[in-house]
């Protein structure tokens, strides 16, 4: 009838003298105890068309659009546990919004975009990254372990190189404390080493879903300690929703905001799970270098000295470095496909349409009649800044700076993980390098062998280079490697904005 061009208000008064109840309208205002919708189902009242708006003891007040209806009376007395009923009646479409409004969700939206749900999704969110930390810190102590073995395997290849050489004498005391400094320290790493290797082998899905913006609604499935992260079909009528930011009320634009705010957590996430496939890969270029340490030394050994005894220690370190090197190149892989998509992810997320097109246009354009844009700044919303609104946008654009830091630490794990492919290609090449000078190319096969091993560092050095250079381009765009930084030296016996800073300026380091 509205569509007809009947006036609202009259057919409120109809409706209110025909069932001899008073009529209502839909307001933010209207609101019931949380503690009374928190047990009832949002889609089947919008179906039922009836809304309690208080209990106490044996009645309620209901807004209803049919209070005649007997079932509907039945189910209202059923859900709530009570006896007598006060109708208030009104028009479907605001018992929707009613309904709508008390769950705390904008038109059309499911019962999941409310904030409060939106929250437990970012904290899920939050939680995996924190996860993905402990990986990342399990991953760089069992980098600094294999550190430790590679400086054992040192110690160790001095002792036994001069034991070979000057056999039993005066230096056999020296040559065994050097062995068993070797032993200790090969070992001490191997058990800082080990842990890290069980967190390498716990698959990462980087995967992430397509923000869109407030038309979809990031949720999650299968809660508990392996979750995972899906959208809703799109909601019909979000994007003209969207489109018309200045015509919300502030509470709709908090929801929006809300939801933006679980999307950028989930891009955080995302960008997390690349960095630690990264991390990952780093370290196995640390245990390929390890390897690396040990093929050298063997076969330095084994052609330096002749067929004995020591051939089957030289043999073992030639076997033992390739399963090493084998098994860092496994994990490297799955890292090199991380950097790549972190990378790709991280210019993709530069080039989209971000929130403050949204809030922010270049131009404003009516697209619609329905929507008045008006001035984002009015008497009534004082106090500013520092109302529940101001609070929520503050929020999300410093959710929107994490992101972009997300984004820069992304590009810098890039950068490292390059600068690990110079080091493993430099000692792949640096031992090709030192066997071949040192034992010239009198045997074909093993000058073939060490040029081989030239070539292969070679490539692992122009990919390294190619990482690094791409990622330094990006980092120089951003301000925060080259600005101050301050660091606040606290004195709790003066009051906080007494406390002395420490300014450490980019020219003097």
């Amino acid at each position: 009838m509205i569509k007809e061009g009947i006036p609202k208000h009259e057919i409120l008064f109809c409706l209110s003298e025909y069932y001899g109840y008073p009529f209502g309208e839909y307001d933010e205002s209207v609101i019931a105890s949380y503690f009374l919708t928190m047990r009832l189902d949002m889609e089947k009242l919008k179906n039922a068309l009836w809304f309690p708006l208080s209990v106490r003891q044996d009645k309620a007040e209901v807004i209803a659009y049919n209070p005649y209806n007997p079932s509907v009376v039945e189910d209202i007395k059923k859900t709530l546990g009570i006896k007598n009923i006060d109708f208030i009646v009104a028009l479907p479409s605001d018992i929707v919004r009613i309904i709508e409004h008390n769950f705390d969700v904008n038109p059309n939206f499911p019962k999941i975009a409310a904030r409060t749900p939106l929250a437990k999704v970012r904290t899920f969110l939050a939680d995996r990254r924190s996860m993905m930390a402990c990986y990342r810190t399990s991953l760089a102590k069992g980098r600094t372990g294999l550190a430790f073995i590679r400086t054992g395997i040192s110690f160790i290849a001095i002792s036994l190189v001069l034991l070979r050489i000057f056999g039993i004498g005066y230096l056999t005391i020296f040559e065994a404390l050097l062995f068993m400094a070797g032993i200790v320290m090969a070992m001490d790493g191997l058990m800082w080493y080990l842990p890290s290797r069980r967190t390498g082998k716990k698959l990462l899905d980087c995967a992430s879903t397509e923000t869109t913006w407030g038309s979809t609604v990031l949720k999650v499935s299968n809660p508990g300690d392996n979750p995972y992260f899906t959208r809703t079909d799109p909601v019909e009528g979000a994007d003209k929703l969207r489109a018309g930011w200045n015509s919300l009320s502030p509470v709709m634009r908090r929801r929006f905001l809300a939801s933006d705010r679980t999307d950028m957590a989930e891009e955080r996430t995302v960008l997390a799970c690349y960095r630690t496939a990264m991390a990952r890969a780093r370290t196995g270029l640390a245990f390929t270098r390890s390897g690396i340490a040990f093929i050298g030394l063997g076969i330095a050994l084994l052609r330096q000295f002749h067929e004995g005894p020591w051939t089957l220690l030289d043999a073992g370190l030639i076997l033992i470095g390739a399963a090493m090197a084998m098994e860092g190149v496994h994990w490297y892989m799955p890292g090199r496909r991380a950097g790549i998509e972190g990378f790709e992810s991280v210019q993709r997320a530069e080039g989209n349409k971000s929130i403050w097109d949204f809030i922010f246009p270049p131009s404003l354009k009516q697209i619609n009649a329905e929507y008045v844009y008006a001035p984002p700044v009015r008497a009534s919303h004082a106090p500013g800044i520092w109302a529940t609104t101001g609070l929520a946008l503050e929020r999300t654009v410093l959710a929107d700076r994490r992101n972009v830091m997300a984004r820069l630490r992304t590009v810098m794990a890039r950068s490292r993980t390059g600068m690990a492919f110079i080091r493993t290609g430099m000692a792949i090449s640096a031992a090709g390098i030192g066997l071949l000078v040192y034992f010239g190319a009198g045997n074909k096969a093993w000058a073939i062998f060490d040029i081989l091993m030239i070539v292969f560092g070679l490539m692992f050095i122009i990919d390294g280079l190619y990482w690094n250079i791409l990622a330094e381009k990006v980092k120089r765009q951003f301000p925060y490697c080259f600005g101050e930084m301050e660091i606040v030296v606290p004195d709790y016996g003066k009051p906080a904005r007494c406390w002395r800073k420490v300014i450490f300026s980019h020219d003097e380091l």
